[in-house]
C-alpha cells in the first residue's frame, strides 16, 4: 500500500491504478471476493480511478463495493460507511462534470 500511496503522491496515478488492479486480483485469488481486505482493495482501486478523474468508472466500482460491504460487514461498519461516502463523492464528481458540459454535449438517459 505504501508504494501505491507514493505513486499517487508523485502524480503517477495510472501506475497507482495498475498496482491497485494487481493487488485486487491477488486478493481475490488468495482471500476470495468477499473477504474484507478484498473489499478494501476494490474500494482503493475505485478511489484511484476517482483520483485519475475517471469518475463514472469509480461510481461503477464503488456501487457494488458498497453493496458487498453492507452484505458482508453490515450497514454501520466503518468500512461500509467509508464506502458509502466514497460513492457519494464519486457521484457528486460525475454530476459536476455533467453540469460543466453544454446541453448538447450531455449524454441522454
Amino acid at each position: 500500500m505504501n508504494l501505491v500511496t507514493t505513486l499517487n503522491d508523485l502524480g503517477r496515478h495510472q501506475e497507482a491504478v495498475d498496482l491497485h488492479r494487481q493487488n485486487l486480483a491477488d486478493s481475490e485469488r488468495v482471500q476470495g471476493s468477499d473477504h474484507p481486505d478484498t473489499l478494501n482493495s476494490r474500494n482503493n482501486l475505485a478511489g484511484a480511478l476517482h483520483d485519475l478523474g475517471r469518475y463514472q468508472e469509480a461510481v461503477d466500482l464503488f456501487q457494488p463495493t458498497l453493496a458487498d460491504h453492507e452484505r458482508v460487514l453490515g450497514p454501520d461498519h466503518p468500512h461500509t460507511l467509508n464506502s458509502r461516502n466514497n460513492l457519494a463523492a464519486a457521484r457528486a464528481a460525475v454530476a459536476r462534470t455533467q453540469r460543466r458540459r453544454l446541453p448538447w454535449q450531455r449524454s441522454r438517459p
